[in-house]
């Protein structure tokens, strides 16, 4: 791949994550204010190993924003496509974890800051400068900000980056399902590399059955690279004629997966900047979903996502000790 100033650059949303961490002494949850937002925990994950790059979207001028900036700042990724805007609030999730390390989401967000990001404001030499540029459905579920994805994405694409898509289905954020159907058929329209959960290939395609719906998509969007996170049952890589499966790390000591998805979608994009995307093989998918799998099982023993990904050293130990 063509030498750029970014290996990846994302798009999307910058968020606080309220995660339950503990209960009061007069019985009320506690919740911690995570750094998080699905685009920049790849981003996150993708600066742990090595990687140049750089987030655009918008936050608030408020303690939350100011405190996002200074967390992407302090983890390496590149700030100057971060908008701060006074007349909007920073967007909040308050994140409900259940007994097995599944979660449920409350957003704050109408509006919310991400959401106000606007085509014009966008700085176009960024995504002519980038080798990968990723973005999910957040971003494309009103009006302004969806111009601005599909402005950033026909951008990027022109300037011969790779397209990077995760569709990150949140239900509640949309006027209605159809609507979200329809950003997600564009998405898939757009990207050369897709990574999607297993209930949201059954959502999207309608079949139960995980190959059928991947085969769905590939014979209608002829995606090259379709990544499947399968939670504790794994993940699959779908490249060609090649079916990769395996097994995920579980971990005793998990305390919750938000951020799970994010760290192995930025793992997998690390080895499409390795390897490329034409001459991907059995051995290196192999490769690359044991990584991923790994690093995504070491997510799930923190809190957030964001500020603490792991280190590729410590992603090799648990794939050697396990």
């Amino acid at each position: 791949m063509n030498e750029k100033k970014y290996d990846v650059l994302a798009l999307g949303e910058l968020l606080i994550d309220f995660t339950e961490n503990g209960v009061s002494g007069q019985g009320n949850p506690i919740y911690e204010a995570n750094p998080g937002g699905a685009p920049c925990n790849v981003l996150a994950m993708l600066n742990k190993l090595g990687h140049k790059t750089a987030f655009v979207g918008k936050v608030g001028v408020d303690i939350f924003g100011k405190r996002l900036k200074e967390v992407l700042d302090q983890v390496g990724i590149d700030t100057q496509g971060l908008l701060m805007d006074p007349d909007v609030r920073t967007t909040l999730a308050f994140v409900q974890t259940f007994a097995d390390g599944d979660r449920d989401f409350s957003f704050y967000r109408n509006p919310g800051a991400d959401m106000m990001l606007r085509a014009d404001e966008l700085k176009t030499e960024m995504f002519q400068e980038c080798r990968i540029f990723h973005f999910g459905t957040l971003s494309m579920t009103h009006d302004a900000v969806r111009a601005a994805t599909k402005k950033a994405i026909s951008t990027a694409k022109e300037s011969g980056a790779l397209i990077s898509f995760d569709p990150n289905l949140r239900p509640p954020l949309w006027a209605s399902l159809d609507l979200a159907r329809q950003q997600v058929d564009y998405g898939l329209r757009q990207c050369q590399i897709l990574k999607i959960s297993d209930n949201e290939i059954q959502w999207f395609t309608g079949k139960e059955d995980f190959d059928e719906g991947i085969r769905f998509l590939q014979e209608t969007y002829q995606i090259p690279l379709i990544l499947l996170s399968m939670g504790k049952a794994g993940s699959r890589a779908y490249y060609k004629d090649l079916r990769v499966e395996k097994a995920p790390y579980l971990q005793k000591n998990t305390i919750e997966t938000t951020g799970a998805g994010d760290t192995f979608g930025g793992s997998c994009l690390h080895f499409v900047l390795k390897y490329g995307l034409d001459q991907l093989d059995e051995e290196k998918l192999t490769e690359m979903l044991s990584f991923a799998n790994a690093a995504a099982s070491i997510i799930t023993t923190r809190k957030g996502a964001l500020k603490v990904m792991p280190e590729e050293k410590e992603v090799k130990e648990l794939m050697e000790t396990t």
